[in-house]
């Protein structure tokens, strides 16, 4: 069964209508002929986002001119944008920043008609077998996604074997999330394409654009909702896991009316809850999803009539005020703290059940806290975090709040990953020269015990381990890259499985089980 309603030409006939918004004029067309060049493969032709994010004047709040100016000039290591500034000159810089403050004649709508114009049903999960088609150890199975032709393969996590590799939408943004104990997988990309695979039967079941620049996804184990994360617009949408029909679109605004992008939205299954930091607004959103049954929403079967009348609030929004944004953060294992950061340094742990900031980290550059670990060490619960701007991994006592460890490494770095079953942790070093090296650190001494380098000259990224902690994979960022197989003991490479620009290793019991080792 196939549903779909083809918008296609509609949506492309209002896009060109935005894109002479900001080229009035000699410099105008000049900045947009800029524009079209350096900056439209990752930022979309008309400002919208794609790759990188939206360019818009409501996107940019609070990056000042100036900050903007600097970005381009000199690149950002958090986004991995390349430095303009030996292909640019001042005046074009600055018509570039120019260009991208100016706003467009009118700002793109994406509600529920929109959305139900794109939704497609490839298959009724009803009528697919409830076997897999293969066989394997459900529970070790990686979902690998390869950036370099927009695929994903589905691996072994035994014999490091791909069983099937499938076309993604492109650029794909925010790590895959499993439901109904693994048998289904969530994709979404920056565009806003929330796709639903069936990992046993190894075919997409269904796919809908949930926004024009997106975040993130965050699925209800049972897969029963799916909730999106949107930069633009400001919103959060929800969906009906089953179909990914859209059961609620969800507008992010605090008590004033400003509005805000989502910096990232996560299921909190201990709390029955969904959580979203905003990244405009210093507020944290919970969203109740237990004790309320939205599939009987007026919205499920939107997709074929989203003229049906609409019933407001389905989940109910707890809000949260803080001292700062959040532009990332980590939950801890039981879903109780927050500890999230602001782009500018402010670090702040937040008490969801007291509902406020309860403490201030000693943090400084920037924590990549969305993708700290925790483990136990000298009868403690630590917490580690990489850096985006220094080379160091922080360790801090999650009881005190104090950094007891300051592990000084090769670079900046962006991914840190352990396992319960390993003595080590390793962590990248992403941004710099040494971006080949993965360095691992011993979380009995917290100290570097070993820098591995698995293809000199190329970017080392993004490890993740086996159910049982056995073997850690090692992503190489290349379009002839791989996906390099460890024992996690001996820390001996065992195998090389060729890849096209691999990127996150997604093993289904860490994430169902929310290991300590990964992020959730």
């Amino acid at each position: 069964m196939k549903r779909v309603t083809n918008c296609s030409a509609a949506l492309a006939l209002f896009l060109f209508s935005l894109s002479s918004a900001a080229t009035d004029g000699p410099n105008g067309r000049a900045a947009a002929a800029l524009y079209k060049k350096y900056c439209a493969e990752c930022h979309h032709a008309d400002r919208l986002g794609a790759m990188g994010p939206a360019l818009l004047p409501q996107n940019l709040k609070r990056l000042k001119k100036g900050d903007a100016f600097d970005v381009i000039a000199n690149g950002s290591p958090a986004t991995q944008m390349p430095a303009f500034r030996d292909r640019l000159g001042e005046t074009e810089i600055r018509s570039l920043v120019n260009y991208i403050y100016t706003p467009l004649k009118q700002m793109p709508e994406w509600g529920m008609k929109q959305m139900a114009a794109t939704h497609i049903v490839h298959h009724d999960v009803e009528l697919l077998p409830d076997k897999p088609v293969f066989s394997a150890d459900l529970q070790n199975l990686f979902i690998v996604v390869e950036l370099g032709d927009h695929h994903a393969t589905l691996l072994d996590g035994d014999t490091f074997t791909p069983i099937h590799r499938f076309p993604t939408r492109v650029a794909l943004h925010g790590g895959p999330k499993y439901s109904n104990n693994g048998r289904y997988v969530f994709f979404a990309s920056r565009d806003g394409w929330i796709s639903k695979f069936d990992i046993y039967n190894l075919k997409y079941v269904a796919e809908i654009r949930a926004g024009i620049n997106t975040r993130n996804v965050a699925v209800t184990p049972d897969g029963h909702y799916v909730m999106v994360a949107n930069y633009l617009p400001h919103t959060l949408t929800l969906l009906d896991g089953r179909d990914l029909s859209p059961i609620e679109v969800i507008p992010v605004t605090d008590a004033n009316g400003r509005s805000s992008r989502v910096s990232a939205v996560y299921t909190a299954e201990p709390r029955g809850s969904f959580i979203a930091a905003l990244k405009d607004i210093a507020e944290v959103w919970e969203i109740g999803y237990s004790g309320t049954d939205c599939s009987s929403h007026p919205g499920r079967g939107a997709a074929s009539d989203p003229s049906l009348p609409r019933r407001k609030g389905c989940f109910p929004v707890r809000r949260i005020h803080l001292d700062d944004y959040l532009d990332d953060f980590f939950l801890n294992q039981e879903y109780s703290l927050i500890i999230g950061t602001s782009r500018e340094g402010s670090s702040q742990v937040v008490d969801l059940d007291k509902g406020k900031v309860v403490h201030k980290l000693d943090l400084t550059g920037m924590p990549h806290l969305g993708s700290g670990i925790t483990w136990q060490y000298q009868g403690l619960t630590v917490l580690a975090t990489p850096n985006i701007k220094e080379g160091v991994v922080s360790v801090i006592d999650m009881t005190t709040w104090k950094t007891i460890k300051r592990i000084e490494t090769l670079g900046p770095g962006f991914f840190m990953r352990s396992h319960e079953n390993t003595p080590y942790a390793w962590v990248d070093v992403f941004f710099g020269p040494d971006k080949d090296a993965m360095q691992v650190i011993d979380k009995r001494t917290l100290r570097i015990v070993k820098t591995l380098r698995p293809e000199p000259g190329k970017t080392s990224a993004h490890v993740e381990f086996t159910k049982d902690g056995a073997y850690a994979l090692v992503s190489i960022w290349d379009m002839d890259g791989a996906v390099i197989v460890y024992d996690a003991r001996t820390l001996k490479e065992i195998k090389r499985i060729p890849m096209r620009k691999p990127s996150g290793k997604y093993n289904v019991s860490n994430k169902l089980k929310r290991s300590r080792g990964t992020s959730h």
